[in-house]
């Protein structure tokens, strides 16, 4: 009622002021034309608001000012040339016209009013769960809801690339399509799309709504088939390898791989190296017969499989047994070679006489037959092709021991603190052990290792081998030489000349000495006579006097 108030007074005031301005008006301004006005002009709202919409017009004396609209209305004000009506729940595009009359003539004036509503659903359809790569693939956006359509686009996105704009017809829902060729950078990428209500011409603003993204998943799959290699046959109950290859995966990681003998399932084992899987398996057939191998790899929705078949044949064999595996020698023993039914056997080159029949040895053993090894072969003939196996056997002879006395020296002639091995060599079965005695002081000498030889080694020396087969005894003869004898005596010769050549050279010297003095003494009650120089009168003088 107070906004009522003030804009009737308002319009009462310009109402009293265009009279004024009509009355100062010239002749023959009555007869121009008037204009209905309506405000807002052509405005864009949300849906489901309410506005207020005023008709009015310039003409002096305007009669019956009305609105006509299909949506609920209300009068909120009303004057001189002017009425104010309130419009409420706008819910759609639609158009307001305002009319009156003025001087008898009828005045209209209208506003196009545009509704603007957000898509309800904006949805990338789902992504297969896997793609091949270089194949194409059709992404779509399904879209609910949103006006006006001619300012409404959808965009496609890989990430944040931009794949491909499109305008929203008016159908309902509306679907919009994108074609890409997959690829291997395609792999774990998001895509998704969005909504652009783009109202900016309006003065408003662009208003996007995003759908959640999807991850794609790509994959490669080679044409040709894996590689499968195993053997063409197999023994029954024997461990074979099983090998499968398959280049230009990807992702490789997410290869699959199965191995099957028959209906098992073998323990895989998976390896990869670049865009190349490998895998292997240990398979073991229990029966005789053709069995089949599978290799089946599967990445996406795609797989590759390889078939192929095993002979698997039973030799049962051969079987190499020895009638004494530890025989004496001096005995006797039989060696025994046999296999399946129809399996020739022959041992040491002796074959039998007929397949499946067994091959017999025997021989009296001797010390030469220790070590011995027989060997036994085994064929068997499938399905055109000769498959073969072998066993052998080694025989021990147990005998006595025996030093080779060729290599055991008899007798050693060695020098003092000089080194020296005494070899001497001793064979049996089992091995014997070899100690060497000296005779009297029991002394026992190193044997096969160096030694120290001294004087006190000189000896016989009782040597014996002992096993639980028996002794053999061997008597050496040690004698020990004292470093070069004569070498001393010579030396000691030597040296009793160099000593008397010695003590008489200094008599010599002292005689020398003497006699340079020409004064020679005799000693009293020495009854040797002194060796002068003197001639005889001059003694006798000396002797008086």
């Amino acid at each position: 009622m107070v906004l009522s108030g003030l804009l009737s007074r308002a319009c009462w005031t310009s109402l009293n002021y265009l009279l004024l301005i009509g009355c100062l008006l010239p002749p023959g301004t009555q007869g121009q034309e008037f204009l209905m006005r309506v405000e807002p002009k052509d405005p864009v709202l949300p849906a489901g608001v309410s506005f207020s919409v005023n008709c009015s017009v310039d003409c002096p004396h305007p009669e019956r000012i009305s609105l006509e609209t299909n949506l609920l209305k209300e009068t909120v004000g009303r004057g001189l040339g002017w009425a104010a009506f309130h419009l409420s729940n706008v819910t759609g595009d639609t158009t307001v016209l305002c009319s009156g009359f003025c001087n008898g003539s009828q005045l209209a004036g209208s506003s196009r009013v545009t509704v603007y509503r957000f898509p309800e659903r904006v949805e990338l359809a789902p992504l297969p769960r896997w793609q091949s790569v270089g194949r194409h693939l059709n992404l779509s956006c399904l879209v609910s809801g949103g006006v006006p359509r001619s300012h409404l686009e959808v965009v496609l996105l890989h990430g944040e690339e931009e794949l491909g704009r499109q305008t929203v017809a008016n159908e309902e829902p509306v679907e919009v399509m994108v074609t890409v060729l997959a690829s291997r950078d395609d792999h774990g990428a998001n895509f998704s799309c969005r909504t652009e209500l783009d109202l900016r011409s309006q003065g408003l603003g662009l208003f996007q709504n995003h759908s959640a993204p999807r991850k794609l998943r790509t994959f490669a799959m080679p044409m040709i088939p894996p590689r499968l290699a195993v053997p063409r046959f197999s023994e029954v109950e024997t461990s074979w390898p099983v090998n499968c290859t398959l280049d230009g995966l990807f992702p490789v990681s997410e290869a699959q791989v199965q191995l099957a003998l028959g209906d098992q399932m073998l323990n895989t084992t998976v390896m990869s190296h670049g865009d190349t899987l490998t895998a292997t398996a240990t398979a073991k057939a229990e029966q005789e017969g053709v069995q089949e191998i599978v290799c089946k790899v599967t990445l996406g929705d795609e797989s590759r499989e390889t078939r192929e078949n095993v002979t698997v044949y039973n030799l049962q064999g051969p079987i190499l047994t020895l009638s004494e595996p530890n025989a004496t020698e001096g005995t006797t023993m039989t060696v025994t070679c046999k296999a399946g039914p129809r399996v020739q056997v022959t041992l040491d080159g002796i074959p039998a006489a007929a397949p499946g029949q067994p091959s017999q040895l025997q021989l009296n053993v001797t010390e030469r037959d220790d070590r011995r090894t027989f060997f036994c072969y085994a064929t068997l003939k499938v399905h055109g092709e000769t498959l073969h196996s072998n066993r052998s056997v080694q025989l021990r002879v147990l005998y006595g021991p025996k030093i080779d006395r060729a290599q055991c020296p008899q007798r050693l002639t060695w020098k003092d603190k000089t080194m020296h091995i005494l070899q001497c060599p001793v064979r049996g079965n089992p091995n014997p052990q070899l100690q060497c005695l000296q005779e009297g002081s029991k002394f026992k000498v190193p044997i096969g290792i160096p030694f120290l030889v001294r004087l006190n080694y000189s000896g016989t020396y009782y040597c014996q081998a002992v096993s639980s087969q028996g002794t053999d005894s061997l008597t050496v003869m040690m004698y020990v030489q004292d470093q070069n004898p004569i070498a001393v005596t010579i030396t000691l010769g030597v040296l009793t000349i160099l000593g008397l050549v010695i003590a008489t050279a200094a008599l010599l010297y002292v005689f020398r000495v003497q006699k340079r003095s020409d004064i020679y003494h005799l000693k009293k009650k020495s009854s040797w006579l002194p060796l002068t120089s003197k001639q005889p009168d001059e003694a006798v003088a000396e002797e008086s006097s």
